[in-house]
């Protein structure tokens, strides 16, 4: 006998999971579902999940996935998600050399203005440009689903390949090496906090007590850079 269908918000929470899973499509979490509690999926059997059930189920299948993510993923699952209450702030006029001594930051991010994004599986990147004293959202770089493309974190590059920095939830080491490989310094932040946060952070550091890295990709000059290491070992 064949499994019952799968109602109509059941696979849209489904496919919502999905997409917050590195390298994931619906029909591969259906696997992992089966063999937590068999098919078909419902409301209830998705209630009962735990973070521990999707990282043993099917041989370990998403053994090896930040646990935030998973987190992410369940409550997809569970339903818990408003997608309707995710108001985008408006993108800002920007030409390049409006804001001198600033540089350009990626933030990967699922919902609204959160820094909560992992690389493999984030929905966008909010593309800011920002200096010591101002910051402006230059773009928003949607994610596809499911991009047809061989390599997915190269794909993933090239939509930040134009900026400096990336503010990321977690990332793996192969997707960090080619982000590091295109010029992008990578800034890990395991706990989901708003981008404006960091954005206030990160100015803070910046200017003329920036670190060399910082001034680096910043685009100072070496003169600039070795006179702040020298003020710092003297």
């Amino acid at each position: 006998m064949s499994a019952s269908p799968i109602s109509e918000e059941i696979a849209l929470r489904i496919g919502l999971a999905a997409k917050a899973l590195p390298d994931t499509e619906p029909a591969r979490l259906l696997r992992v579902l089966d063999d937590v509690f068999g098919l078909p999926p419902t409301g209830k059997k998705l209630s009962s999940l735990k973070v521990k059930d999707l990282k043993s189920a099917a041989d370990g299948e998403f053994s090896d996935c930040d646990t935030e993510v998973i987190k992410e993923a369940l409550s997809y699952l569970k339903g818990e998600h408003d997608l309707a209450s995710e108001p985008l702030p408006e993108i800002e006029g920007y030409q390049e050399g409006d804001m001198p001594n600033s540089i350009r930051v990626a933030f990967a991010s699922n919902k609204g203005e959160m820094l909560d994004g992992h690389f493999g599986s984030c929905r966008r990147f909010m593309i800011y440009q920002i200096s010591a004293e101002s910051s402006r959202l230059v773009d928003i770089r949607t994610v596809e689903n499911n991009p047809d493309v061989d390599d997915k974190n190269a794909y993933r590059v090239s939509l930040i390949d134009d900026c400096q920095l990336l503010f990321v939830g977690s990332i793996g080491g192969p997707a960090a090496a080619k982000v590091v490989r295109a010029s992008i310094h990578p800034i890990k932040k395991p706990q989901a906090g708003t981008i404006s946060d960091e954005i206030v952070s990160l100015q803070s550091v910046i200017g003329d007590d920036a670190s060399p890295w910082l001034a680096k990709v910043m685009g100072q000059d070496a003169e600039q850079r070795i006179r702040f290491e020298q003020e710092i070992d003297a």
